[in-house]
């Protein structure tokens, strides 16, 4: 994390706001979260999905060839959906309203994992490979993987508060595609159909999005206000990621924009006191998310009670959180 204390002159951004869907809608979404189970989406197909949750208040694209089902409908109840060829591979929810049994988010770690069986190695056979995937201790302590039923359960602990943070459900598919551990095998390696750059701009634009709702469900668990969304600080962000691809480097200070100050100053951005998040190598935004929880600087970025915008800038896999405030 980045911080400058900076006072220029004052200059108001115009935030942009997510439409929102007609109540009903909302009512009837949160109803089936609270009242549902996520593991119930596994394998359902698009229409059973629009039956009990109604339309997605948007479709993001995803690296991994499914599309992102995204549906935000309080800042207790948060899932992405990911359907690939009309059918439900991956679930990812975050928010205490959230159902998940045997698995409570918000719940204290060690009362979770009393009830299932974290392994340092998972190991599974699919469509005539073999497949055995390695956790390190940080895996273990953090993201430990479990098979449950038919399905494979991420679970992202809060590291400094000892809770679930969110959980992530995937078919062995999904998972192979994926990687997040280290991965021996024997067979066919599965692989995502390779993106072209527009494709590449679909995914980043809808990663953007996704780590700003996920940063303001975590902050409404803490009690601290929703950040706006800020445009100009956005590309600035995005600059940033992209910057640190094209020049091979993983850096707060670009070898040729500068520092945060520098670049958010030649992107027009006036701003009381800033902060910065990045990223890289993470299979995606949630991943991304959940890091900086569990990375001290980053939190306190994270969960800065002063902060008002946000900006977001992902490229491919590096990402780039610009936090600033505004004089009131």
């Amino acid at each position: 994390m980045y911080v400058y204390d900076y006072f220029p002159i004052f200059h108001s951004e115009e935030a942009n706001f997510p439409l929102e869907q007609k109540e009903p809608e909302i009512q009837k979404n949160i109803a089936a979260i609270e009242t549902g189970d996520i593991f119930q989406f596994m394998g359902k197909n698009e229409e059973e999905i629009i039956g009990i949750l109604g339309e997605p208040e948007r479709i993001d694209s995803s690296a991994y060839d499914y599309k992102w089902w995204i549906y935000k409908n309080s800042p207790h109840s948060y899932i992405q959906m990911g359907i690939l060829d009309g059918q439900v591979v991956t679930v990812y929810a975050i928010g205490d309203d959230v159902k998940a049994s045997p698995f409570q988010i918000g719940g204290q770690r060690d009362a979770i994992m009393s009830e299932v069986s974290a392994a340092p190695y998972l190991q599974f056979e699919y469509k005539g490979g073999e497949y055995r995937f390695e956790l390190s201790e940080e895996d273990l302590e953090k993201r430990p993987l479990i098979r449950h039923g038919t399905v494979f359960v991420q679970l992202y602990f809060d590291h400094f508060l000892d809770t679930l943070s969110s959980i992530r459900i995937m078919d062995e598919e999904t998972l192979l595609k994926q990687r997040p551990y280290e991965l021996s095998y024997r067979g066919p390696l599965l692989n995502a159909e390779p993106l072209g750059e527009e494709q590449w701009r679909e995914v980043e634009k809808g990663a953007e999005q996704q780590i700003l709702d996920i940063t303001n469900v975590i902050r409404s668990r803490h009690n601290l206000n929703p950040l706006s969304w800020n445009d100009k600080v956005a590309t600035v962000a995005y600059k940033h990621s992209k910057d640190m691809s094209d020049h091979q480097y993983f850096s707060h200070v670009s070898p040729t924009t500068g520092d945060l100050g520098k670049r958010l100053k030649t992107g027009g951005v006036l701003f009381m006191m800033a902060g910065e998040n990045i990223a890289a190598q993470y299979q995606d935004s949630a991943a991304a998310v959940e890091g900086w929880l569990n990375s001290e600087g980053h939190r306190k970025a994270l969960l800065n009670k002063d902060f008002t915008y946000l900006g977001v800038g992902v490229y491919q896999k590096y990402y780039t959180q610009n936090f600033i405030r505004t004089l009131p």
